[in-house]
């Protein structure tokens, strides 16, 4: 099939019309870190999808508890616009400050997970994907290492930015173009910046 009728395919498809509106939104601005992971603002994605398809609804389905006591809850967005429909389906466990599977969870921990399933569920239609890339992926593949840098490795950069007195908006556009912040750093081009501030204190004479 040529491009150009794929291209097409995709111009016609809701699917394709509500990920080429969602994956375009930036939102490194509202990325929060937590124990090396990074989270969106529950509210903050639900509102961007109000405003892009104020017709969309979501629901959580029955949670599933384990022999072990650990409880895994599910969450289904569906997106809606004029009459056309995409509709997916998300879970998640219940987990702690660790990220670890909780054994029989209270009340407000089930309600953490549910709201964090449900942003999740929106990354599958485009809304921050990138931020779960490489999730469930071993270590050294390409998608892996396009995931954002950890919170002590944003700290250490800040630190290093401050130090060496640079404008943190060059220096990210030199080092990942597009970035906006240093907390949504990629991965792949932590070492390189990590390296030049270094080498930038050096010459300055400066302690990192």
């Amino acid at each position: 099939m040529a491009e150009a009728e794929v291209a097409q395919i995709k111009k016609e498809s809701f699917a394709g019309h509500v990920w080429s509106t969602l994956s375009a939104i930036d939102c490194s601005k509202h990325v929060e870190h937590k124990q090396g992971l990074a989270y969106l603002s529950w509210a903050w994605a639900w509102g961007i999808l109000m405003q892009n398809f104020p017709e969309s609804e979501f629901a959580f389905g029955e949670m599933e508890t384990r022999q072990d006591g650990t409880v895994t809850v599910w969450c289904t967005v569906n997106v809606l616009e004029g009459g056309r429909n995409v509709e997916r389906t998300m879970w998640l466990p219940v987990m702690d400050h660790r990220n670890k599977a909780i054994q029989n969870p209270d009340a407000f921990a089930i309600n953490t997970a549910r709201m964090r399933c449900m942003v999740k569920c929106l990354a599958l239609f485009g809304l921050g994907h990138y931020i779960y890339a490489g999730e469930d992926l071993p270590a050294g593949s390409p998608v892996t290492e396009t995931l954002i840098i950890s919170e002590a490795e944003s700290a250490e950069i800040k630190h290093l930015l401050e130090v060496t007195v640079s404008d943190v908006q060059k220096f990210l556009a030199a080092m990942a173009p597009g970035c906006q912040t240093v907390d949504t750093l990629p991965k792949k081009a932590y070492e390189t910046a990590l390296k030049a501030l270094h080498n930038k204190a050096e010459r300055m004479g400066v302690e990192p």
